[in-house]
């Protein structure tokens, strides 16, 4: 990926937090997932009064992405921070959230975790998830 696609990646990220429903933690989190083709899909994470029914934003990305009919995707980054307030942090995927990356995304799925649009990590999903359960175990 080039610098370009990052920024664009990045700039995703942080404008979607804005969509995020966090009435109970007030920890809004945006995510944009960029396909193989170069179309970026964006969620923010929806919370729920049970919150085991709660939703990242990661998956909702995915979610989004795969019912539109995608399947390869190339990179997410991902911002989180308290609602109203610039990430202070970095906010890393969920264990939930990066067996979903694994189920749609190879080792060299990049993953930008992003407090601003100069200031992020970069990783690969084998990185996060070293020997993940995907579906060529059970095959």
């Amino acid at each position: 990926m080039n610098n370009s696609a990052y920024m664009d990646l990045i700039n995703s990220a942080l404008e979607a937090r804005k969509s995020a429903y966090v009435p109970y933690s007030h920890y809004a989190v945006g995510a944009a997932l960029l396909t193989a083709e170069g179309k970026i899909y964006t969620g923010g994470n929806i919370e729920n009064a049970s919150y085991g029914a709660t939703n990242c934003a990661e998956r909702t990305a995915i979610f989004k992405a795969v019912s539109e009919g995608e399947r390869n995707f190339t990179a997410i980054a991902v911002a989180g921070g308290m609602e109203g307030r610039e990430p202070a942090d970095y906010a890393w995927p969920c264990g939930i959230c990066r067996q979903v990356m694994q189920e749609f995304a190879g080792g060299d799925f990049r993953i930008l975790v992003v407090r601003g649009q100069q200031d992020y990590k970069e990783c690969r999903l084998e990185e996060l998830l070293p020997c993940g359960f995907g579906g060529e175990s059970i095959r």
